[in-house]
């Protein structure tokens, strides 16, 4: 019998063939001419021979039939056993994991990725007008800017409605509205207007009939500004009462009633033009416009608070003071000359030529001593020109005292730092450093002062209160520091405490920031300038080049147990300019926030095994299949398939082997036969497990 053939009976009178067929087959039984009895009896001894075999073998194949359906079901109910417990051991993973982020929903995983939030429906769109019509909107603010007058019409400016709509405020900030600072110049300039011209009128010429209203109009106008300020504004000034910042209207006014300030503008406005009647005008007459000078002041500061430069105002404003004693002093000479008749001697102004101009030039000679001046006759002369010299020296010393200290201010920054360059110099020199060593100092003292305008930014803050420090480093560091992964979710006061750490660090081109193999202690973020990461083979390959805003090194902050070694070369490419945090400066802060260390930690081990694992070629983000997809038909299976159906067999698949050819067979009656290599079966049938080896012969 050959292998794969069902049992027959052959009968030796007839020749007939008769095969076992099982019930399902469906095929109709041969008719046989002789009952089996008699056909076995009508045989020779080797056709009975081959009968018996044939019984028997027909005997065991309906004597294992219900053998091999009890092995195939114990086979099938091991495979969904094991395939239930794997099922729960999958679904209380995955309830394991939902809690760990219920519980601490700053964690995230790697392998999740985040839903898509559900699109929000349209917004209905604006009817659109038909052509030749505007929306009602724009009509009525079309027709808002036009005005009719007489016979025309005429259009507003944007900026006149604003300004026709403005509202002047109910209390002032002296400290910090620009509108009080703008004010307050007008003032000032109202004040040297009476400060200049006043002894000018008073001693020269320059007043008469014929041009009296214009100096009269300019004087009253300066008058008009001083009441302004008095009226409007000192009235509005808000003031600290108690640590309390007072807004209140009738606590403002009653705050300037009872200041110096108002009685000194009282005195300036004192109406002794009233007297021009009786005298004359008189310019001496406003002397008390001058005593305004609280507004020069208060003008001063406010001015130099505002500026980034202020040291140049203040040379212009000591170079005013030396020109207006100058400016007195040759009205005054001028005054003496007429008193002493113009052309008497040889000391008074002779009257030939610009008469301002002449005594100015004797003014600048007299205060600053610089001599070739005739002598004076009179004892008033005398007397003169003794008070001139000793004013002008005190004056022009005092001058010259104060521009020293402003320009001293000014430089006080270059001043050090020319100081501690060439201090480290001459301690390079002495210890006898390499030349390009010294180069590459120079360099960083050159570039650090130029770029910053000082060595160390921590010693300009250091007399700030932490507060105010505070403000500055949120507003220079926190828009970098809260887009780092490793403290996102963590207490933002601790992240505040950590911006005042930070130290502000530059790098020369081709510095090496880190080393790969070396303990990192720090974290780095980059103000300004490139770096680069460098690997490779020879470990001068560039990797990634980091901008401004980048951050590296973070992970070394928390890493332990040999995790914090720094993996890759990092060189500056340019001039950079870094912040740096340290890991002591870190753990001290770590200490008052146990939360937010243990949600670190946790980041930390997460990001190290990110980064140790190595990156899977295909797969999609997202949670993990519990039951996953069948897979493919294997190709085998499927030509196996295709030959069953070119054969034309009907009922189900039965297996032929021929030279290993496996055309079709169930799994069950497969796994049963010898011949047949395990990486077919396995092939064909998926992950069931093999029964083994049953007795009996195919």
């Amino acid at each position: 019998m050959r292998m794969g053939e069902k049992p027959s009976l052959s009968c030796c009178v007839c020749g007939h063939r008769r095969k076992i067929l099982a019930p399902e087959d469906g095929l109709e039984e041969e008719p046989m001419s002789q009952s089996p009895t008699q056909a076995l009896l009508g045989c020779d001894e080797k056709q009975k021979e081959r009968c018996v075999v044939g019984l028997r073998d027909a005997w065991w194949f309906a004597h294992s039939l219900p053998e091999r359906i009890g092995s195939a079901t114990s086979v099938s109910s091991t495979v969904i056993n094991n395939r239930l417990q794997e099922l729960v051991r999958l679904f209380k993973e995955r309830t394991e994991k939902v809690k760990e982020k219920l519980t601490d929903p700053d964690i995230t995983s790697d392998e999740e990725s985040p839903t898509a939030s559900p699109a929000k429906p349209a917004l209905p769109t604006a009817p659109v007008p038909p052509q030749g019509e505007q929306p009602e909107g724009e009509k009525v603010a079309e027709e808002e800017h036009y005005c009719e007058m007489l016979c025309c019409t005429f259009k507003y400016r944007p900026w006149l409605d604003r300004l026709r709509n403005y509202q002047f405020p109910s209390s002032i900030d002296p400290l910090t509205n620009l509108m009080y600072v703008l004010w307050l110049f007008f003032v000032v300039m109202a004040w040297n207007w009476n400060c200049w011209l006043i002894p000018v009128r008073w001693a020269f010429p320059y007043q008469t009939p014929a041009n009296i209203h214009c100096w009269l109009f300019i004087d009253y106008l300066c008058d008009l500004i001083y009441l302004l300020d008095i009226l409007v504004f000192q009235t509005r000034l808000q003031f600290v009462q108690g640590g309390d910042i007072i807004s209140d209207k009738k606590a403002m006014k009653e705050n300037y009633l009872r200041s110096q300030r108002f009685k000194m503008d009282l005195v300036c406005l004192l109406p002794l033009d009233f007297f021009y009647f009786r005298v004359g005008v008189n310019p001496l007459l406003r002397f008390p416009r001058c005593l305004k000078y609280m507004a020069f002041f208060e003008f001063n500061n406010r001015l130099e608070a505002i500026l980034t430069k202020a040291y140049i105002y203040r040379v212009i404003r000591t170079t005013a003071y030396l020109l207006y004693s100058l400016h007195v002093n040759s009205c005054l000479y001028y005054w003496a000359s007429a008193y002493e008749g113009l052309g008497s001697t040889t000391w008074v102004y002779d009257g030939e030529g610009n008469s301002y101009i002449r005594c100015y030039y004797w003014a600048v000679k007299t205060l600053i001593t610089i001599g070739g001046l005739p002598d004076p006759k009179t004892l008033f002369e005398i007397v003169f020109q003794l008070l001139n010299y000793f004013t002008g020296v005190f004056a022009f010393s005092v001058m010259i005292g104060q521009m020293r200290d402003v320009v001293g201010a000014a430089t006080a920054g270059q001043t050090y730092y020319r100081s501690c360059m060439d201090s480290t110099i001459k301690y390079m020199n002495f210890y006898k450093i390499p030349k390009t060593v010294q180069n590459r100092v120079k360099t960083w003292y050159e570039y650090t002062w130029h770029s910053q305008g000082m060595l160390d930014e921590s010693e300009l803050l250091v007399q700030l209160p932490d507060k105010m420090r505070l403000d500055i480093a949120i507003d220079v560091n926190y828009s970098i520091v809260s887009k780092v992964a490793l403290f996102q979710g963590c207490d933002r006061q601790m992240i505040f405490d950590m911006l005042k750490r930070l130290r502000s660090v530059v790098y020369l081109p081709n510095d090496y920031v880190c080393k790969k193999g070396e303990i990192g202690r720090e974290m780095y973020i980059i103000q300004a300038g490139h770096v680069q990461v460098l690997g490779g083979p020879d470990g001068k390959t560039v990797l990634v080049t980091l901008k401004p805003g980048s951050v590296f090194g973070e992970i070394s902050l928390l890493a332990a147990g040999g995790g914090n070694r720094r993996t890759a070369n990092v060189i500056a490419h340019g001039f950079a300019n870094l912040f740096i945090l340290d890991k002591k400066d870190l753990n001290e802060i770590l200490v008052h926030y146990p939360e937010s260390q243990k949600l670190l930690k946790k980041k930390a081990k997460k990001m190290l095994k990110s980064n140790n694992k190595p990156k899977d070629v295909k797969g999609v983000p997202g949670d993990s299949l519990i039951i996953p997809p069948k897979p493919d038909t294997p190709k085998l299976f499927q030509a196996a398939l295709a030959a069953a159906g070119r054969t034309g067999g009907k009922g189900p698949l039965r297996l032929y082997l021929h030279a290993d050819l496996i055309v079709a067979l169930p799994s069950v009656e497969l796994c049963r036969l010898p011949g047949v290599k395990r990486e077919v079966k396995e092939q064909l049938i998926g992950s069931t497990p093999w029964p083994g080896k049953y007795p009996g012969r195919c």
